[in-house]
């Protein structure tokens, strides 16, 4: 790789990029989710949402180019255009044209970042969708695009093998495709990209339609990849490989499965809740019908749906270290439209410890031992000791689920097991659980429950949490094996907008004979 990149990095390596440049595009990719037009109006003022995280960068992003990797990769793969087109202006258009003039100006040549095969696929497509409308009445921009993205196109079919092994990759293969169907004179690229998009699905979408990195967020972002493709072929006669469809079957019922009661995402492993809408426009497209699942064995994740009450709780071993947290059977609650128990979310971006702290076991609603997390991480996005081994059982009767789960994330650090089991009645009113460290380790454990912003809590005597949801529902939490309190929290539900809450944390000493949690939490009537 240290060769090629010398390769690419040489004066003579763009004059291989050079050849016949078409007239114009043979289609137009499509795009099911608009752009964001307040984004948009925020880039007129020179500030760009990067991975959740205002940029402020003028009318010269490219000369102040963010040093975070992950927000250079945002600014480079021009997720943010469609959010400057949707504002509609003659300003934002003639904006438009200029950065993607300034881009070529400066990055028209291979750069590490900039040309990563899943940064210059997200840019391919993102310049293919917006095309027709920067080109038009506009000959400079025309043949500077045309050019352009047939030069980007030949760098992506060489270096496609050299694409990120995780979710990244789908990025890199739409632009291939995207550019294969739409850019006449780079047909004998498509085979090229079928073919590797088969494989990943094959090696990335479980059986049950998990994603490896166990990311909702992501898993709803490959999906509309998955189902623009589909799309795609379709307008050009070209037939759908099998396992396109097949990655499709599965992954839609796994995505409804991922749904609160307000019909957005849970958060685990880095993701955020989304837009409810938008979740709604990608399923339809899908087209598959059914409910969503409960039960996730190869992706590690179980929904019980009980009454009006939704429990969605991490039954897994960790993915890949890219988003993964450290939450292992963390679980969320929410009855009817309100959510009520929490994972805090996460924080990408400008601040690693800020990041870190939102992957660590503490900003879970599990258990955590010592302030140590039941996962290892390391540096450059790696992940070390934790977990290896998830167990998990579910028993369903009279309409009540029983589940028994537990992990081995303590064991080598600390020679502890932690087992959790949950029970919810068939109305949903009712939840009983206990939390379990089996072991001679450890000098202390926290039992976490992070409450939603909305969800009021106030203590009552004798340790008893009173929580009041927005929908009116009132609930009560009690807990023995431990000291309950309410203490401080944050969420990062939304991660452009941090907001205060609470959390109640179940604690208490380890004198080497583990311990034995037991709680509560149940619908008051009346």
């Amino acid at each position: 790789m240290a060769l090629k990149h010398l390769l690419y990095a040489s004066p003579i390596y763009p004059i291989t990029l050079r050849g016949r440049v078409p007239a114009d595009l043979r289609l137009v990719p499509p795009r099911f989710r608009p752009g964001d037009s307040a984004r948009g109006r925020a880039i007129l003022k020179g500030e760009f949402m990067l991975v959740s995280y205002p940029c402020q960068l003028g009318d010269a992003p490219w000369r102040n180019v963010p040093p975070n990797p992950a927000q250079g990769a945002a600014l480079h793969g021009f997720s943010w255009l469609g959010d400057l087109m949707a504002q509609g202006s003659d300003d934002a258009i003639r904006l438009a044209r200029h950065h993607v003039k300034g881009w070529a100006e400066i990055f028209g040549r291979w750069d590490a970042l900039a040309w990563r095969p899943d940064v210059l696929g997200a840019r391919l497509s993102a310049w293919l969708v917006a095309y027709p409308v920067l080109s038009r009445d506009n000959e400079k921009t025309r043949l500077l695009m045309l050019a352009s993205m047939t030069a980007q196109a030949r760098h992506l079919g060489r270096s496609i093998a050299a694409m990120p092994r995780d979710g990244r990759a789908f990025d890199a293969l739409k632009g291939l495709i995207d550019a294969a169907i739409c850019l006449p004179g780079a047909d004998p690229m498509l085979d090229a990209g079928l073919t590797s998009l088969s494989s990943e699905i094959q090696r990335q979408i479980k059986a049950d339609g998990g994603q490896i990195e166990r990311n909702p967020s992501l898993h709803l972002a490959i999906l509309e990849t998955c189902l623009e493709i589909r799309v795609l072929l379709g307008q050009a006669h070209i037939e759908s490989p099998g396992e396109l469809q097949g990655g499709i079957d599965r992954m839609a019922p796994m995505l409804r499965a991922f749904r609160h009661g307000d019909g957005r995402l849970a958060l685990f492993n880095g993701s955020c809740e989304d837009n409810r809408s938008d979740i709604d426009v990608i399923l339809t497209h899908a087209e598959v019908r059914g409910k969503a699942l409960t039960s996730a064995p190869h992706s590690g994740f179980q929904r019980l749906t009980t009454g009006k009450t939704v429990i969605l709780v991490d039954t897994g071993v960790p993915g890949p270290g890219r988003t993964t947290h450290a939450g292992t059977l963390s679980f969320e609650m929410s009855y009817g439209k309100d959510r009520m128990i929490v994972n805090c979310g996460s924080k990408p971006g400008e601040d690693p410890d800020w990041r870190d702290a939102m992957r660590a076991t503490a900003a879970h609603s599990t258990l955590i031992a010592d302030e140590t997390n039941s996962l290892e991480f390391l540096d450059k996005g790696r992940i070390g000791v934790g977990p290896t081994t998830v167990s998990c059982r579910r028993k369903e009767a009279d309409g009540a689920i029983w589940l028994e789960t537990g992990h081995d994330g303590y064991q080598r650090t600390l020679a502890l097991q932690h087992l959790r089991n949950l029970y919810v009645t068939a109305e949903g009113d009712d939840i009983r659980g206990e939390d379990v460290l089996e072991g001679t380790g450890g000098r202390e454990f926290a039992v976490r429950f992070h409450l939603h912003p909305d969800v009021h809590a106030s203590q009552a005597e004798g340790g008893a949490v009173l929580l009041k949801l927005p929908g009116g529902s009132g609930w009560q939490f009690q807990g023995s094996g431990g000291t309950v309190a309410l203490e401080e929290s944050i969420y990062l539900g939304r991660p452009d907008n941090p907001r205060r809450s609470e959390q109640i944390v179940v604690s208490g000493a380890l004198d080497g004979s583990g311990a034995r949690i037991k709680w509560r939490l149940h619908r008051i009537k009346g």
